[in-house]
């Protein structure tokens, strides 16, 4: 009996398949890293991330603004109330007795003024390997230099509230960057607000990094924020371990 040919297509309905070839590992090879991201220079607030928070705000800004106002503002801003942004279209007479009254809480707050745990170690190895330092605060000069003087801690440029505008603006930290001819990107702002740092620095192009030492900014009523910050830490021992795990720190 002859043997009966099938056609091709009936014996093998399908097409066949193309397995891909991978190629194979070698011995001894790791998988390429992507290059860390240059850091050239650390800014840091001054208030609640240099120094121990003493100043009670609440009670600030209830004296400034009387209960009433203060409720309705702050249930307006949930995020925090912007103290000195608020008063800048008052009047120059009630101006006066507002700046006055801020002017007292952080004079008392001056009195108790303690160093951040942490941060002479953070600046000392910044030092280290040659990253520039600057500051950027809400309060007065007086106070920048009340620091320096104190624990024998310099930044520069070092911007205190004279310079205008202030945080949560970007400009101060535009000016620092341009003072250190160094893009905003290479520079990374630490501070213990979402609303004045972490705000100041994501919109300057800046890396932000919030420092939040009892877990404030987990509570829901902040996950909504406009600017988030790349980096959480709870002490600025965390700030030094993260320099090294993610950022090129060649000066």
């Amino acid at each position: 009996m002859p043997l009966l040919l099938l056609p091709r297509t009936l014996l093998f309905p399908y097409p066949k398949l193309k397995i891909p070839k991978r190629p194979m590992a070698t011995m001894g090879t790791t998988t390429a890293q992507p290059p860390r991201a240059r850091l050239r220079g650390v800014v840091f607030d001054m208030d609640g991330t240099l120094t121990v928070p003493v100043i009670d705000f609440a009670a600030m800004y209830r004296a400034v603004l009387g209960e009433d106002e203060y409720v309705r503002i702050k249930a307006e801003n949930p995020y925090g109330i912007d103290i000195l942004h608020h008063i800048e279209n008052w009047s120059p007479e009630k101006q006066r007795k507002a700046y006055d009254i801020i002017a007292e809480f952080e004079r008392q707050g001056s009195d108790r003024l303690q160093i951040m745990p942490g941060a002479a170690e953070l600046c000392g190895f910044l030092d280290s390997k040659n990253i520039r330092r600057g500051l950027i605060t809400r309060n007065v000069n007086a106070a920048v230099d009340l620091f320096r003087d104190r624990f024998s801690l310099s930044f520069s440029p070092a911007l205190s509230r004279e310079f205008r505008p202030y945080k949560p603006d970007p400009s101060p930290l535009l000016h620092i960057c341009s003072a250190w001819e160094v893009k905003p990107s290479e520079v990374m702002m630490v501070g213990d607000s979402l609303k004045d740092d972490v705000a100041c620095g994501k919109r300057a192009g800046a890396v932000a990094c919030l420092l939040d030492e009892n877990g404030r900014y987990d509570s829901p009523e902040y996950a909504n924020v406009e600017f988030k910050p790349d980096f959480k830490v709870t002490s600025l021992r965390e700030v030094h371990t993260l320099l090294e795990a993610h950022f090129d720190l060649s000066p």
